[in-house]
């Protein structure tokens, strides 16, 4: 499991079936790089979440068969930018 944050949601015209009716989220990791995970739990631009990957990503959305290798699974109640020591929030 990792910490990162929300950058914004990720809308999409088309999609593979396994992820045809999944949120999709923008996440930036403490070095700033960024990736796409799936969210289960509804989170909100600038959230800081714990994101589980891999295989048990794809159990963490509730439906093995979703093809994803990166999904939240919680926000983080009590977490600041100082603790976490990441670069400024991407919005572009």
């Amino acid at each position: 499991m990792n910490i990162m944050r929300v950058v914004r949601d990720l809308v999409t015209t088309k999609r593979v079936f396994g992820l045809h009716a999944k949120k999709l989220q923008v996440l930036q990791d403490e070095n700033g790089n960024v990736e796409v995970a799936v969210d289960p739990i509804g989170c909100r631009e600038g959230d800081f979440v714990i994101t589980i990957a891999y295989s048990a990503a794809r159990i963490a959305t509730g439906n093995s068969k979703v093809t994803t290798d990166l999904t939240i699974g919680g926000i983080i109640d009590d977490w600041t930018v100082e603790r976490w020591g990441a670069a400024p929030l991407r919005t572009g």
